[in-house]
């Protein structure tokens, strides 16, 4: 496994795998048999990561359940099949980005912080080098400075964008893109959400007054929802996609700024405990480094020893 991203993938998760890998080595090589004390040491481990304790449990009982079914002894060959569990789990599937090839509306949403903004940039600088006709939407109309960014971003991935005013209705904005991007014929429109709502039922109001206008507007088009999240946050990370989760459809995760952190176990906890799957992940600075995900690529960039 080779290449430029899997390069800085192994650099970027530096912090995660000195948390993971090292410990999970520690314990592979120290234990010359699997028994109870084997496992209870793996599961501390994975808790430690961040990894939390109902996914911990599930992959624990997994890997007893397998290791008894090929009555594998060796803890060394313990590591490979949780490698292979790891990353089965996390498999997008071939379907993941079928959006890229369709006239596509992608609402990304998140608490401020959390680098929403850059991502939305860096995903039209790519999509954008693709060949695709793509259209920002401003509708995060509640944060100072929040259009200026984003108009920034279009500028430099010489895509369209549709603001408003600060405290503008946010429909209003999404309407007037909605009407910008048929005519244009865009393939793809990426709208900003408020990053901040005072409560859970208004950021519900407003996302469900979101999706109607696209309903009414778009009718067809394919829909994705991102959260973005901060993987240093960790635990408050998956706190955050679960209180979102109860207030749309959630289709995808962009987790950024995984190069600072040594909590990236939480990417392995919000697909697992959530059902949701993590699609892009961030490990830098630069426009590149926020990259499409790959299971086996992540897996294999954490226990790169």
């Amino acid at each position: 496994m080779a290449g430029k991203f899997f390069d800085k993938l192994v650099d970027g998760l530096t912090k995660t795998r000195t948390s993971i890998s090292s410990g999970f080595n520690s314990i592979f090589n120290a234990f010359s048999s699997i028994d109870e004390d084997f496992y209870e040491e793996l599961e501390e481990m994975f808790i430690m990561s961040d990894i939390g304790v109902m996914t911990t449990e599930e992959i624990i009982d997994s890997l007893k359940e397998e290791v008894d079914e090929k009555k594998i002894k060796d803890p060394i060959e313990c590591k490979e099949l949780l490698k292979t569990n790891l990353t089965d789990q996390m498999d997008l599937g071939e379907n993941a980005y079928d959006f890229e090839n369709k006239k596509s509306i992608i609402m990304v949403i998140g608490v401020n912080g959390v680098g929403k903004t850059t991502s939305i940039g860096k995903l039209a600088c790519q999509f954008k080098n693709d060949g695709k006709d793509v259209m920002l939407a401003a509708c995060d109309t509640f944060r100072a400075a929040a259009k200026e960014q984003l108009e920034e971003w279009a500028d430099r991935a010489n895509v369209s964008i549709v603001s408003g005013n600060e405290g503008q209705d946010p429909g209003s904005v999404l309407f007037d893109a909605i009407q910008s991007a048929n005519n244009k014929n865009s393939d793809i429109v990426i709208c900003d959400t408020a990053g901040r709502l005072h409560n859970k039922k208004n950021l519900m109001n407003e996302l469900s007054k979101l999706d109607k206008i696209i309903e009414k507007e778009m009718p067809g088009v394919h829909r994705e929802n991102f959260i973005v999240l901060d993987a240093t946050t960790g635990q408050n990370a998956l706190a955050q996609a679960r209180e979102f989760k109860e207030c749309t459809d959630i289709t995808g995760v962009i987790l950024t700024k995984m190069d600072g952190t040594a909590k990236g176990g939480i990417a392995i906890a919000i697909q697992s405990e959530l059902g949701i799957p993590v699609k892009y992940i961030g490990i830098g600075e630069s426009i590149e480094d926020l990259q499409k995900f790959d299971s086996e690529e992540f897996v294999e960039a954490l226990f790169v020893e």
